[in-house]
């Protein structure tokens, strides 16, 4: 009979991870789905998801470790690199909605049919109710080691479904640089408020939205030009509408009116919106998520502004499809 004296324990697994339902991690996630794939960062404090379209809009999703029931990172050594790679980010949507995607499609389908429904303006404070997106049962996130699958294992009343995520070597990738020594202005509001301004503007079909923020009336306003029309929405400095109103000087800066609106799906969800912007034009839109258990998490978006030209020729088909480039 063979000793086991000298067998080799089990490898452990880079990274593992365990949560009680797929639906948070589902709806933070489907807030940065405007690009395919995603740079994926393992830490000890929680999974970065970063996307990012032609590096002129970035979104970033923060999964906490508190949203996880367990949380373990294995390093090989004290000090090693931490995982990264690069992933798909619609396969993996697809992957957490298994169990729930026959009754999130039918939901959907109702609410088609409904006489009132905005395509930004659809309200859902319970979208993070486990009734509304149907999907119980547990998750494990699993990474064995640098360069194998994503493992996403879900498990409902006793049928287990395992999926395994292709993972890609990370390319280089830098944020959108946003000075926060140099920022013009911050604004702290509700996050149904840009969602509503986001609404008014849309029947307009515009391709810019144009953010102003000054120290006086109109303190914050948002307009657009489209070909139906022309539409502005100005907020007052009421502190019912904006609970933090700090503005240095004039801000001004225009934006692609779809990249804003990609934004649309954080702002159904989240409770605040931190508005800022600094000296170089970008925008930055960092939103407060508040789940289950009282936690909170964050969903971080930056714009960068179109040039800006004395004489700009407005309704240009090709300035509208030019973003600026930050050095």
């Amino acid at each position: 009979m063979a000793s086991s004296a000298g067998s080799v324990p089990p490898q452990l697994p880079l990274f593992r991870a365990v949560a009680s339902s797929t639906r948070q991690i589902y709806q933070l996630l489907k807030c940065i789905s405007f690009t395919a794939k995603v740079q994926v960062e393992i830490t000890q404090d929680g999974i970065r998801f970063a996307a990012d379209h032609s590096h002129v809009m970035q979104g970033v999703a923060f999964l906490d470790k508190a949203l996880f029931t367990s949380y373990t990172l294995n390093l090989p050594d004290e000090g090693g690199d931490l995982p990264k790679f690069q992933m798909n980010l619609a396969a993996l949507l697809e992957a957490l909605q298994i169990f729930g995607a026959t009754d999130v499609a039918a939901r959907a389908a109702k609410a088609e049919s409904e006489t009132y429904r905005s395509n930004l303006r659809n309200y859902r404070p319970d979208a993070f109710n486990h009734q509304t997106l149907g999907m119980p049962g547990t998750c494990c996130i699993m990474y064995e080691e640098d360069g194998s699958p994503l493992s996403i294992i879900l498990e409902e009343t006793g049928v287990k479904t395992q999926c395994n995520m292709v993972t890609y070597t990370p390319e280089s990738h830098d944020n959108i640089p946003f000075d926060r020594e140099d920022i013009s202005f911050k604004i702290i509001m509700q996050a149904r408020w840009l969602l509503d301004a986001l609404s008014e503007l849309a029947p307009m079909a515009p391709i810019r939205i144009t953010i102003a923020a000054s120290p006086n009336a109109p303190y914050l306003s948002l307009s657009s030009n489209g070909g139906l029309g022309s539409a502005s929405v100005e907020f007052s400095s009421s502190r019912d509408l904006l609970e933090t109103f700090s503005v240095h000087d004039r801000w001004v800066q225009s934006f692609k009116f779809d990249f804003v609106k990609s934004a649309s799906e954080a702002m159904r969800i989240a409770n605040k919106v931190s508005f800022r912007g600094d000296g170089q034009g970008v925008l930055s839109l960092q939103f407060m998520v508040e789940v289950e258990g009282g936690s909170v998490s964050f969903l971080d978006f930056r714009f960068v502004p179109y040039v800006t030209q004395e004489d700009e020729e407005s309704g240009s088909e090709e300035e509208d499809n030019q973003q600026s480039a930050l050095v």
